[in-house]
Order: structure tokens, then C-alpha cells, then sequence
């Protein structure tokens, strides 16, 4: 591993020189946290767990680590990446750093930051006051004398890093780099691990949604491979948005349709929906339950809230509001497609009836209408009849149901 100075290096970093200088033998222990590192125990702990395990380790070795830190990459839409933070009986610190940190002062001037984009060991050496030279969180008030930061290289993706800080007068020994050198391997594979998990599992949940993406991950990806599912269902569309879409420009369309979804998606995770998809501008939701009051319950209040959060752009221009459909009934969940390219979604004839139940609420400019099914479902003070409509598809009359006033 070869180590760059820093421009906060007051001493020359001592780079371990691979052509003619050779580290001692690692003793049996640093063997022993190799070991630990790719063992059955290590790969099933949470963060917090396997932090605090390595740092006890490294210390149970002779290593003088005081504060040691991992900065682990990730693939996410909000999150950048997580920092989580040990010391000697303390609590495991653990911070999600949102994309912006990448522009802060903090973040730019870091080791962290340094050894990620060089991939090369940083070596810092500090004066022990009161914090380092940079203003990030965990490494404020600790006294560290050196800290040595090393990259943690992924087969593919971003490139994460390990810190050891230590308060020792001396910092880091040259045997010391050199039992970090040999652990560092392992220490990589076992972080790749848990990001590549976590990156899965994120990935999944930002476009399938974690209910679908659990079934995924379980092995349900074959075509035709499905299930029953008794659910209510909730259609979201945004009120007018051809006619938005044809006379402004796409830039404010695409602003719009965010700002719409922002107000759509948490309304629906805080009832206790998932989102199944995006259409254009309408949003699929469901609501399982083992009990149907309690699932339509839960979508008319994801319902309401949709509208309230909306209310304020009403008077916008251009103005955001929403027509909504909601049923209760069965659908077949689960894969559709061809070959290798499939789609996790709902189908069936309830789900075809909502479709047309929202296609009658925009042209009647009802915000919110809903099945004979779902309102029966419903406290009987809580609906009245809107009226009975012909349905494109379906061969009867449905009676509609709206919120009594």
C-alpha cells in the first residue's frame, strides 16, 4: 500500500516499499482478524455490530486505533453514502450523508475524500488539539494525533474508505501500517458485501417498491410466476396534464410532475401503501391487509392526505391537483413479460376497474371516487352515492360512491 502526504502532514507519511522492504511476519493474531473478517459471524452482523467487533479486535492486537471509521459508497437517490463511527466504549455513531455533502467544506477537504478519488492511503498527522483541520462530525474533539485513511477498492462502483486515528504521541508504527495493510483485504471484501446488499436492496426499493422488491430477492422472477392478492387499490392521476404537458416546456413539465409526486408517494408510505408504479403521471398504489376495513381505511386516508398536501398548490400557476380512484378487490401479483425482461405489477379486473373509475372522476372533475365495494367497506357515514356510470369494458351500470360533505 503506498501512502500520500496530505496537505494537512506535518511529518512525511513512511510508504511501505514493496520492491525492497518486506514487513515482519503478521503475527497469528492479525491472522486471527483476517480470519474473524471472512467468517460466517462477521458476514451476518449488522454495522453497528461488526464495527465495534473490529475495533475491539484491532486493539486486542496492540494496534492503537482510538477512533476508526468507515465511509462506505452506495448507489442511492438521496444518500451518498453512510459514515459509521467507533471508539472505545462509546456507541457506534452511524450518519447517512446526503449527495450534498460532496460540495461541503468538510467533505472536500477530508482524507476520506482524498483516498477515494486517488484510491492511495492518506496519512495525516495532527496536533492533538482540540479537532482536526477539517469540520467533519466524527473525528471533532478527540485529541487524534495521526489518522490514516485507506481507500476500500470495489470490483465496480465507487471507491470507499477505512480511517484509524490514534491519540498515541508516536501515531502509527511502521508495523502498525504494516498489520493494516494485511487486514485491509479482508476488511474490503467484507464492506463490498455490505454495500453490494445494501445497494441491492435499495435499487430494488426505489423502482419496484420493498414489498415487490422482497418477493424479488425471495426468487419470485420467473414469467407466470404469481399470486392472489386481496387488495384496495388506489389510482392517482394529476388533473390536467395533457393539456400541461402540450403548452409548456418539458423542463417545467418534468418540475410539475416531481413536485406532484412529492406530495403523492409519502401520503402513500404513511398510510401503509407501496407504490407499485409510475404511469405517465398517475400512480398505482395498493394496501394489503388480512382485514378489507382496515386496507381501505388505510387507502382513504392516503387518499385525503394526497389532497390536503395538494390543496396549497391550487392556486399555482399552473395549478396541482389530482383526480383519485379507490377499490377494493383481487388482483394477480407478479411477473409479466417476455424473456429476460420482465415487470412486477398487478393485473386483473379490478384492476381495470379503477382504471375507468379515475377516467369518470377526471371527466367529472370528482377528486375523489370510489367502487360500491370499497364504500361499503367504509363506515356507512362516511359515503354517498355519485352516481351510476356505464364503464368502457364492463357490461353493467357501476354505481359510484364520493365522501359525504
Amino acid at each position: 500500500m503506498k501512502y500520500t502526504l496530505s496537505r494537512f502532514a506535518i511529518v512525511p507519511a513512511r510508504p511501505i516499499d514493496r520492491g525492497g522492504f518486506h514487513p515482519p511476519r503478521a503475527p497469528a493474531s492479525v491472522l486471527d482478524v483476517v480470519e474473524w473478517l471472512t467468517g460466517d459471524d462477521c458476514h451476518a452482523m449488522e454495522e453497528a455490530a461488526f464495527i465495534a467487533g473490529l475495533g475491539q479486535r484491532l486493539r486486542a492486537i496492540g494496534l492503537p486505533i482510538d477512533r476508526l471509521t468507515l465511509h462506505l459508497r452506495t448507489l442511492h437517490p438521496e444518500i451518498m453514502g453512510r459514515t459509521v463511527a467507533w471508539a472505545p466504549n462509546e456507541p457506534v455513531e452511524i450518519h447517512d450523508r446526503e449527495h450534498g455533502i460532496a460540495a461541503s467544506a468538510g467533505f472536500l477537504g477530508s482524507p476520506a475524500r482524498q483516498a477515494m478519488e486517488t484510491g492511495r492511503a492518506v496519512l495525516v498527522r495532527l496536533d492533538g488539539s482540540a479537532g482536526p483541520p477539517w469540520p467533519l462530525d466524527v473525528f471533532a474533539g478527540r485529541g487524534l494525533v495521526e489518522l490514516l485513511t485507506m481507500p476500500l477498492h470495489t470490483t465496480d462502483g465507487p471507491v470507499s474508505a477505512a480511517g484509524f486515528g490514534t491519540v498515541r504521541p508516536s501515531g502509527f508504527s511502521a508495523a502498525d501500517r504494516a498489520a493494516l495493510d494485511r487486514i485491509l483485504p479482508a476488511l474490503r471484501n467484507s464492506c463490498e458485501l455490505r454495500t453490494l446488499r445494501q445497494v441491492e436492496l435499495t435499487l430494488l426499493d426505489t423502482y419496484v417498491g420493498p414489498g415487490s422488491a422482497r418477493r424479488i430477492l425471495a426468487g419470485h422472477i420467473q414469467r407466470g410466476q404469481v399470486e392472489s392478492l386481496r387488495t384496495a387499490l388506489m389510482l392517482c392521476d394529476m388533473r390536467g396534464f395533457t393539456d400541461l404537458s402540450n403548452r409548456l416546456p418539458s423542463v417545467r413539465v418534468l418540475e410539475l410532475l416531481n413536485l406532484y409526486f412529492d406530495q403523492a408517494l409519502p401520503a402513500v408510505a404513511e398510510a401503509g401503501g407501496e407504490v407499485l408504479k409510475f404511469m405517465g403521471d398517475a400512480v398505482l398504489a395498493f394496501f394489503p391487509g388480512d382485514q378489507p376495513e382496515a386496507a381501505c381505511a388505510m387507502a382513504l386516508r392516503a387518499a385525503e392526505a394526497v389532497c390536503t398536501r395538494l390543496a396549497p398548490f391550487a392556486a399555482t400557476d399552473p395549478p396541482l391537483a389530482a383526480t383519485i380512484a379507490l377499490h377494493y378487490g383481487e388482483v394477480s401479483y407478479g411477473n409479466i413479460g417476455s424473456g429476460r425482461r420482465l415487470d412486477f405489477t398487478l393485473i386483473g379486473p379490478d384492476v381495470n376497474l379503477v382504471h375507468r373509475i379515475q377516467t369518470v372522476g377526471s371527466r367529472m372533475s370528482q377528486p375523489l371516487l370510489m367502487s360500491r365495494r370499497f364504500a361499503e367497506l367504509l363506515p356507512a357515514d362516511r359515503t354517498i352515492l355519485a352516481g351510476t356510470y356505464a364503464l368502457k369494458g364492463f357490461a353493467e351500470p357501476v354505481e359510484l360512491y364520493k365522501e359525504r360533505a
